[in-house]
């Protein structure tokens, strides 16, 4: 199972990182570049803490997604828009759900 969330964390990271990219492109918000930056470099050290401490990759993962879904969800929630809300929400949703049942399954 471990392999799966490595796997999905790179995925996650690399969405989120996007993701700030283009709210910095398409509405000039340097908070999104440095956000999404931050939080998919975090997501990326998880991933690769995965190979060498499973619970501090998964503890480390967890706790960026919790972070993320706190952010994002009542967003999602308030405004019902997919972008970029809701599919963070899904997306930092997936990974928690992913980190439970590895460290469940560690």
């Amino acid at each position: 199972m471990t392999d799966l969330t490595r796997i999905y964390y790179f995925v996650f990271a690399a969405l989120t990182i996007a993701g700030g990219v283009m709210g910095f492109v398409k509405a000039g918000s340097t908070a999104s570049i440095v956000a999404g930056s931050i939080s998919g470099a975090l997501i990326i050290v998880a991933a690769v803490l995965l190979k060498t401490n499973v619970v501090a990759g998964l503890a480390l993962g967890g706790i960026v997604a919790l972070a993320l879904l706190g952010r994002f969800a009542p967003g999602f929630f308030s405004t019902g828009k997919f972008m970029p809300a809701g599919m963070m929400a899904i997306l930092s949703a997936i990974a928690l759900v992913l980190t439970v049942v590895a460290f469940v399954k560690k």
